[in-house]
Protein backbone atom coordinates (compact mmCIF):
# COMPACT_ATOMS: atom_id res chain seq x y z
CA UNK A 1 0.00 0.00 0.00
CA UNK A 2 1.21 3.51 -0.81
CA UNK A 3 0.22 6.68 1.00
CA UNK A 4 -1.97 7.61 -1.98
CA UNK A 5 -4.22 4.60 -1.47
CA UNK A 6 -7.06 4.17 1.00
CA UNK A 7 -6.02 2.47 4.24
CA UNK A 8 -8.13 -0.71 4.41
CA UNK A 9 -6.02 -2.31 7.09
CA UNK A 10 -6.86 -2.85 10.74
CA UNK A 11 -5.16 -5.26 13.09
CA UNK A 12 -8.48 -6.85 14.11
CA UNK A 13 -9.47 -7.59 10.50
CA UNK A 14 -5.99 -8.90 9.71
CA UNK A 15 -5.95 -11.16 12.76
CA UNK A 16 -9.40 -12.49 11.89
CA UNK A 17 -8.64 -13.20 8.25
CA UNK A 18 -4.88 -13.78 8.04
CA UNK A 19 -3.54 -14.64 11.48
CA UNK A 20 -1.68 -17.53 9.88
CA UNK A 21 0.75 -15.18 8.08
CA UNK A 22 3.17 -14.44 10.96
CA UNK A 23 2.87 -18.07 12.11
CA UNK A 24 4.28 -19.44 8.84
CA UNK A 25 7.63 -17.67 8.99
CA UNK A 26 9.98 -20.35 10.28
CA UNK A 27 12.00 -20.58 7.08
CA UNK A 28 12.34 -16.88 6.29
CA UNK A 29 13.33 -16.17 9.90
CA UNK A 30 16.00 -18.87 9.69
CA UNK A 31 17.37 -17.04 6.63
CA UNK A 32 17.28 -13.74 8.51
CA UNK A 33 18.97 -15.33 11.53
CA UNK A 34 18.72 -12.26 13.79
CA UNK A 35 21.67 -11.98 16.17
CA UNK A 36 22.19 -9.96 19.37
CA UNK A 37 23.41 -6.46 18.61
CA UNK A 38 22.20 -6.34 14.99
CA UNK A 39 20.18 -3.38 13.74
CA UNK A 40 17.26 -4.49 11.56
CA UNK A 41 14.80 -2.49 9.45
CA UNK A 42 11.43 -4.16 8.78
CA UNK A 43 9.69 -2.93 5.62
CA UNK A 44 5.91 -3.39 5.66
CA UNK A 45 5.78 -4.48 9.30
CA UNK A 46 1.99 -4.50 9.64
CA UNK A 47 0.83 -4.72 13.25
CA UNK A 48 4.35 -5.47 14.47
CA UNK A 49 3.91 -9.00 15.81
CA UNK A 50 6.82 -10.47 13.86
CA UNK A 51 8.90 -7.30 14.25
CA UNK A 52 8.62 -7.59 18.03
CA UNK A 53 9.89 -11.18 17.91
CA UNK A 54 12.91 -9.98 15.93
CA UNK A 55 13.51 -7.20 18.45
CA UNK A 56 13.68 -9.70 21.29
CA UNK A 57 16.19 -11.81 19.32
CA UNK A 58 18.59 -8.93 18.59
CA UNK A 59 18.51 -7.21 21.97
CA UNK A 60 21.85 -7.91 23.64
CA UNK A 61 21.58 -10.17 26.69
CA UNK A 62 24.24 -8.08 28.42
CA UNK A 63 23.42 -4.54 27.35
CA UNK A 64 26.42 -3.13 29.20
CA UNK A 65 28.70 -4.69 26.59
CA UNK A 66 26.92 -3.03 23.70
CA UNK A 67 26.40 0.55 22.66
CA UNK A 68 22.93 1.98 22.98
CA UNK A 69 22.78 2.10 19.19
CA UNK A 70 23.03 -1.71 18.96
CA UNK A 71 20.12 -4.11 18.71
CA UNK A 72 17.76 -1.52 17.23
CA UNK A 73 14.72 -2.66 15.27
CA UNK A 74 12.49 -0.27 13.32
CA UNK A 75 9.22 -1.27 11.65
CA UNK A 76 7.83 0.81 8.78
CA UNK A 77 4.34 0.58 7.32
CA UNK A 78 2.09 2.90 5.30
CA UNK A 79 -0.97 1.98 7.37
CA UNK A 80 -1.44 4.34 10.32
CA UNK A 81 -3.94 1.91 11.80
CA UNK A 82 -1.41 -0.91 11.80
CA UNK A 83 1.37 1.26 13.23
CA UNK A 84 -0.94 2.55 15.98
CA UNK A 85 -1.67 -1.06 16.93
CA UNK A 86 2.02 -1.99 16.83
CA UNK A 87 2.93 0.87 19.14
CA UNK A 88 0.16 -0.08 21.55
CA UNK A 89 0.88 -3.80 21.59
CA UNK A 90 4.66 -3.74 21.50
CA UNK A 91 5.76 -0.55 23.20
CA UNK A 92 8.65 -0.69 25.73
CA UNK A 93 6.20 -0.62 28.61
CA UNK A 94 5.05 -4.08 27.53
CA UNK A 95 8.46 -5.63 28.02
CA UNK A 96 12.01 -4.47 28.83
CA UNK A 97 13.13 -6.53 25.82
CA UNK A 98 11.31 -4.10 23.52
CA UNK A 99 13.05 -0.91 24.62
CA UNK A 100 15.00 -0.72 21.33
CA UNK A 101 11.99 -1.34 19.10
CA UNK A 102 10.09 1.47 17.37
CA UNK A 103 7.50 1.87 14.62
CA UNK A 104 6.93 4.65 12.11
CA UNK A 105 4.30 5.39 9.47
CA UNK A 106 6.12 5.48 6.14
CA UNK A 107 5.22 4.86 2.51
CA UNK A 108 7.83 2.27 1.55
CA UNK A 109 7.38 3.09 -2.14
CA UNK A 110 8.65 6.62 -1.46
CA UNK A 111 11.70 6.12 0.76
CA UNK A 112 13.97 7.66 -1.87
CA UNK A 113 11.66 10.53 -2.75
CA UNK A 114 10.24 11.71 0.57
CA UNK A 115 12.00 13.65 3.29
CA UNK A 116 10.60 11.27 5.89
CA UNK A 117 11.83 8.23 4.00
CA UNK A 118 15.35 9.42 3.35
CA UNK A 119 16.21 9.40 7.05
CA UNK A 120 15.95 5.61 7.10
CA UNK A 121 18.25 4.91 4.14
CA UNK A 122 21.51 5.86 5.79
CA UNK A 123 23.71 2.76 5.23
CA UNK A 124 23.48 1.89 8.94
CA UNK A 125 21.33 -1.25 8.99
CA UNK A 126 22.86 -4.71 9.32
CA UNK A 127 19.79 -6.31 7.78
CA UNK A 128 16.58 -5.27 6.05
CA UNK A 129 13.63 -7.63 6.38
CA UNK A 130 10.21 -7.89 4.78
CA UNK A 131 7.49 -10.52 5.16
CA UNK A 132 4.20 -10.71 3.25
CA UNK A 133 4.39 -7.05 2.23
CA UNK A 134 6.44 -6.59 -0.93
CA UNK A 135 3.68 -7.88 -3.23
CA UNK A 136 1.69 -4.80 -2.15
CA UNK A 137 4.63 -2.40 -2.07
CA UNK A 138 5.90 -3.37 -5.53
CA UNK A 139 2.53 -3.18 -7.27
CA UNK A 140 3.25 0.15 -9.01
CA UNK A 141 5.87 -0.37 -11.76
CA UNK A 142 6.89 3.30 -11.59
CA UNK A 143 8.27 2.97 -8.05
CA UNK A 144 9.26 -0.71 -8.08
CA UNK A 145 12.97 -0.29 -8.70
CA UNK A 146 13.16 2.60 -6.22
CA UNK A 147 12.13 0.21 -3.42
CA UNK A 148 15.18 -1.97 -4.05
CA UNK A 149 17.49 1.01 -4.48
CA UNK A 150 16.30 2.39 -1.13
CA UNK A 151 16.78 -0.99 0.53
CA UNK A 152 20.30 -1.22 -0.87
CA UNK A 153 21.16 2.26 0.35
CA UNK A 154 19.73 1.52 3.81
CA UNK A 155 22.17 -1.35 4.36
CA UNK A 156 25.74 -1.07 5.55
CA UNK A 157 28.33 -2.67 3.22
CA UNK A 158 28.06 -6.44 3.64
CA UNK A 159 24.50 -6.15 4.98
CA UNK A 160 21.72 -8.51 3.89
CA UNK A 161 18.17 -8.17 2.62
CA UNK A 162 15.87 -11.07 3.51
CA UNK A 163 12.27 -11.26 2.35
CA UNK A 164 9.27 -13.45 1.72
CA UNK A 165 6.31 -12.42 -0.42
CA UNK A 166 3.72 -13.74 -2.84
CA UNK A 167 5.38 -15.26 -5.89
CA UNK A 168 4.25 -16.06 -9.43
CA UNK A 169 0.95 -17.96 -9.30
CA UNK A 170 0.06 -16.88 -5.76
CA UNK A 171 -3.69 -17.12 -4.99
CA UNK A 172 -4.39 -17.49 -8.71
CA UNK A 173 -7.91 -18.74 -8.02
CA UNK A 174 -8.75 -15.56 -6.09
CA UNK A 175 -7.22 -13.32 -8.75
CA UNK A 176 -9.31 -14.90 -11.52
CA UNK A 177 -12.50 -15.01 -9.44
CA UNK A 178 -12.25 -11.36 -8.40
CA UNK A 179 -11.86 -10.21 -12.00
CA UNK A 180 -14.76 -12.44 -13.08
CA UNK A 181 -16.96 -11.13 -10.25
CA UNK A 182 -16.32 -7.51 -11.20
CA UNK A 183 -17.09 -8.17 -14.85
CA UNK A 184 -20.30 -9.93 -13.82
CA UNK A 185 -21.27 -6.80 -11.91
CA UNK A 186 -20.74 -4.39 -14.79
CA UNK A 187 -17.03 -3.50 -14.63
CA UNK A 188 -15.10 -3.56 -17.90
CA UNK A 189 -12.55 -6.39 -18.17
CA UNK A 190 -9.56 -4.05 -18.58
CA UNK A 191 -10.61 -1.99 -15.56
CA UNK A 192 -11.16 -5.12 -13.48
CA UNK A 193 -7.65 -6.38 -14.29
CA UNK A 194 -6.14 -3.00 -13.49
CA UNK A 195 -7.74 -3.13 -10.03
CA UNK A 196 -5.31 -5.84 -8.94
CA UNK A 197 -3.61 -4.47 -5.79
CA UNK A 198 -0.63 -6.79 -5.93
CA UNK A 199 2.20 -8.11 -8.08
CA UNK A 200 3.58 -11.64 -7.74
CA UNK A 201 7.04 -11.82 -9.34
CA UNK A 202 8.82 -14.83 -10.74
CA UNK A 203 12.32 -15.74 -9.57
CA UNK A 204 13.72 -14.31 -12.81
CA UNK A 205 11.92 -11.00 -12.39
CA UNK A 206 13.01 -10.66 -8.77
CA UNK A 207 16.62 -11.51 -9.52
CA UNK A 208 16.68 -8.79 -12.18
CA UNK A 209 15.28 -6.18 -9.80
CA UNK A 210 17.75 -7.06 -7.05
CA UNK A 211 20.79 -7.13 -9.33
CA UNK A 212 19.78 -3.85 -10.96
CA UNK A 213 19.91 -2.25 -7.50
CA UNK A 214 23.42 -3.64 -6.92
CA UNK A 215 22.64 -6.69 -4.78
CA UNK A 216 24.42 -10.02 -4.99
CA UNK A 217 21.66 -12.64 -4.90
CA UNK A 218 22.63 -15.55 -2.66
CA UNK A 219 19.36 -17.47 -2.34
CA UNK A 220 16.07 -17.25 -4.18
CA UNK A 221 13.29 -19.83 -4.18
CA UNK A 222 9.66 -20.23 -5.12
CA UNK A 223 7.55 -22.52 -2.93
CA UNK A 224 4.00 -23.73 -3.53
CA UNK A 225 2.41 -23.76 -0.08
CA UNK A 226 -1.35 -24.36 0.11
CA UNK A 227 -2.53 -22.47 3.18
CA UNK A 228 -5.50 -23.08 5.44
CA UNK A 229 -7.63 -20.02 6.11
CA UNK A 230 -8.79 -19.08 9.59
CA UNK A 231 -12.09 -20.80 10.29
CA UNK A 232 -15.15 -18.60 10.02
CA UNK A 233 -16.91 -18.17 13.33
CA UNK A 234 -14.11 -19.77 15.33
CA UNK A 235 -13.38 -18.49 18.80
CA UNK A 236 -11.69 -15.11 18.59
CA UNK A 237 -11.97 -14.99 14.83
CA UNK A 238 -15.08 -12.87 14.55
CA UNK A 239 -17.42 -12.86 11.58
CA UNK A 240 -14.74 -11.68 9.18
CA UNK A 241 -12.79 -14.92 8.94
CA UNK A 242 -12.83 -17.64 6.30
CA UNK A 243 -12.81 -16.98 2.57
CA UNK A 244 -15.39 -14.20 2.92
CA UNK A 245 -13.20 -12.28 5.36
CA UNK A 246 -10.05 -12.85 3.30
CA UNK A 247 -11.70 -11.54 0.12
CA UNK A 248 -13.21 -8.55 1.91
CA UNK A 249 -9.85 -7.47 3.35
CA UNK A 250 -7.25 -8.52 0.79
CA UNK A 251 -9.50 -7.77 -2.17
CA UNK A 252 -10.63 -4.35 -0.95
CA UNK A 253 -9.05 -2.58 -3.93
CA UNK A 254 -11.08 -4.78 -6.29
CA UNK A 255 -14.28 -4.03 -4.38
CA UNK A 256 -13.78 -0.28 -4.74
CA UNK A 257 -14.54 -0.68 -8.46
CA UNK A 258 -18.23 -1.15 -7.66
CA UNK A 259 -20.52 1.04 -5.58
CA UNK A 260 -20.65 0.22 -1.89
CA UNK A 261 -24.09 -1.35 -2.08
CA UNK A 262 -22.85 -3.99 -4.53
CA UNK A 263 -19.70 -5.03 -2.69
CA UNK A 264 -21.37 -7.69 -0.55
CA UNK A 265 -22.78 -9.27 -3.70
CA UNK A 266 -19.33 -9.32 -5.31
CA UNK A 267 -17.84 -11.06 -2.27
CA UNK A 268 -20.68 -13.62 -2.28
CA UNK A 269 -20.15 -14.22 -6.00
CA UNK A 270 -16.44 -14.94 -5.44
CA UNK A 271 -17.14 -17.28 -2.52
CA UNK A 272 -19.78 -19.19 -4.45
CA UNK A 273 -17.60 -19.42 -7.54
CA UNK A 274 -14.69 -20.83 -5.53
CA UNK A 275 -16.63 -23.06 -3.14
CA UNK A 276 -15.63 -26.33 -4.79
CA UNK A 277 -12.09 -25.07 -5.41
CA UNK A 278 -11.05 -24.00 -1.91
CA UNK A 279 -13.29 -26.05 0.42
CA UNK A 280 -12.34 -29.57 1.45
CA UNK A 281 -15.34 -31.86 1.72
CA UNK A 282 -13.97 -33.99 4.54
CA UNK A 283 -13.95 -31.18 7.12
CA UNK A 284 -15.19 -27.97 5.45
CA UNK A 285 -11.82 -26.24 5.81
CA UNK A 286 -10.86 -23.62 3.21
CA UNK A 287 -7.45 -23.53 1.53
CA UNK A 288 -5.85 -21.08 -0.88
CA UNK A 289 -3.03 -21.78 -3.31
CA UNK A 290 -0.32 -19.65 -1.76
CA UNK A 291 3.01 -19.43 -3.59
CA UNK A 292 5.84 -17.86 -1.62
CA UNK A 293 8.88 -16.17 -3.12
CA UNK A 294 11.73 -16.12 -0.63
CA UNK A 295 15.11 -14.43 -1.05
CA UNK A 296 18.39 -13.46 0.53
CA UNK A 297 20.55 -10.83 -1.17
CA UNK A 298 23.71 -9.11 0.01
CA UNK A 299 25.14 -5.64 -0.46
CA UNK A 300 28.79 -6.13 -1.41
CA UNK A 301 31.22 -5.56 1.45
CA UNK A 302 33.22 -3.28 -0.82
CA UNK A 303 30.99 -0.87 -2.68
CA UNK A 304 32.31 1.28 -5.50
Amino acid sequence: MSSKEKDHWTSSAYQASASFVPQLTTKVLSWLSPQPGENILDIGCGDGQLTANIAVAVRPADTDKYERRSGIVLGLDASKSMIDTARTQYGPERSPNLDRLSFEVADCTQLLASKEGKQYIDASWDKVFSNAALHWILRDPSTRQDVFTATYQALRPGGTFVFEMGGAGNVAEIDAAMVAALVAHGVRMAEAKEARPWVFPSEKMMRGLLEEAGFEVERLELEYRPTKLTAKGGEGNGSGAGLEGWVSLMGAAFLEKVEEGKRGAVVSYVCELLENVVRRKEDGSEWLGYVRLRGLARKPATVG
